[in-house]
């Protein structure tokens, strides 16, 4: 299988019965810039839930590599991976964690082939995380379409 590109809105998933919504999070707990303010006016719960993920109050570990799944509709999931560590980059390196990446992309994988779910993103990890696209690409496609799950990443209009 192969990733489908096209132009349009991540938050509303032009696919056929379930899907999942990935997006890049970081390991402080902060929402504030790229997919994420439009997520929240979409989805607010997808944020909500987020936040009480980082403050400690469900029982999953808030770490790199772990993914959140949060129902915001019916068949409808937001992924809430976390594949950066913190928001700047440090001596040189992006934010941007691989390992975290592809990790967090095994679990999302998953969840898609229990749940028969296409899965939908923005092309992640690329703005402020630091990351290149081509090796994200590549993430993608190993952990996720090469699995059979349909990929569709959506660029903005």
């Amino acid at each position: 299988m192969s990733i489908e590109y096209v132009v349009g809105d991540a938050t509303t998933p032009q696919t056929e019965g379930a899907a999942v919504i990935v997006h890049l999070c970081n390991d402080l707990g902060l929402w504030a810039t790229g997919f994420m303010p439009a997520l929240a006016r979409r989805w607010p719960q997808a944020h909500s839930q987020y936040v009480a993920w980082h403050s400690g109050a469900l029982a999953v570990p808030f770490a790199l590599g772990a993914v959140q799944f949060v129902l915001v509709a019916p068949d409808l999931w937001v992924a809430n991976l976390i594949g950066q560590q913190g928001v700047r980059v440090v001596d040189g390196v992006p934010p941007i964690r691989y390992a975290a990446v592809r990790a967090g992309l095994a679990r999302v994988a998953a969840f898609a082939q229990l749940h028969g779910a296409a899965v939908s993103m923005p092309r992640i990890g690329i703005g402020l995380a630091g990351g290149d696209w081509d090796a994200i690409q590549s993430l993608i496609a190993t952990e996720l379409a090469d699995k059979g799950i349909p990929v569709t990443v959506y660029d903005p209009f």
